[in-house]
């Protein structure tokens, strides 16, 4: 029993929306909770898993994707504490089989609510249905996004927008960059040296420093980048 209460009190701080849940409905949660800790680089659902429970990520990181008939993968989004996945969301919502990948970018604990359980707090707990749908809402704005720069923008505005808004320095291998980019990794070392030569970035062993943020927003904006001692441009 103090074991479900603990379940429950650790869900309720990733996902407050789940507070204030009718006493009948509160316990069929508290008893058919599932709580798994999940190592990193642990598959969590692969394509064409059967969905049978909706994962909320109550610590570590999920990232899912997108494999591409070229053998890449294409990263769609990261699930973070108190985040619901859309992918999760439309399987359970149009009962339908997975069509992307999760996978534990690290160590993570996954609390998992049964589909039978899932539909009961859909339909009779308000509060908890409303944030499940403006999350998915959310993420179908980002994905079209996603899209869009996919379809309609150059490889290199794409990867001068990926390197900016996280810090100074990227903790990131350039194959990493070209899995969040569904490009190989040719494409962004190629890229990312013409960067170097350009003084946006400096590259080190498995990070990428900023040296002109500046110059990488006017990138990602769509100007042409000027490499020291170009005339060309």
């Amino acid at each position: 029993m103090e074991q479900n209460e603990e379940a429950m009190q650790q869900l309720r701080n990733a996902m407050p929306s789940l507070a204030g849940m009718p006493p009948a409905l509160e316990q069929e949660v508290a008893h058919n909770l599932r709580l798994m800790k999940v190592p990193a680089g642990t598959s969590v659902f692969s394509e064409r898993d059967p969905c049978n429970g909706f994962p909320i990520v109550l610590s570590g990181r999920v990232r899912v994707s997108k494999a591409l008939e070229s053998g890449r993968e294409l990263s769609l989004y990261e699930v973070t504490p108190g985040e619901s996945c859309v992918i999760s969301t439309s399987c359970m919502l149009g009962s339908a089989p997975y069509g992307a990948r999760g996978e534990c970018a690290t160590d993570a604990e996954i609390a998992l609510i049964p589909r039978n359980t899932f539909d009961r707090l859909i339909a009779e707990h308000r509060p908890f249905r409303e944030e499940v749908l403006q999350v998915f809402a959310d993420r179908i704005l980002q994905l079209m996004e996603l899209v869009e720069s996919i379809g309609f923008q150059r490889l290199d505005r794409r990867l001068a927008a990926a390197l900016l808004g996280k810090g100074a320095k990227v903790s990131a291998s350039h194959q990493e960059i070209a899995e969040q980019l569904g490009v190989s990794r040719e494409s962004v070392s190629r890229l990312l040296k013409q960067f170097e030569q350009g003084g946006c970035v400096h590259l080190g062993r498995g990070a990428i420093e900023i040296v002109d943020p500046a110059a990488l927003r006017r990138i990602a904006a769509g100007e042409a980048m000027v490499i020291a001692g170009d005339r060309s441009h």
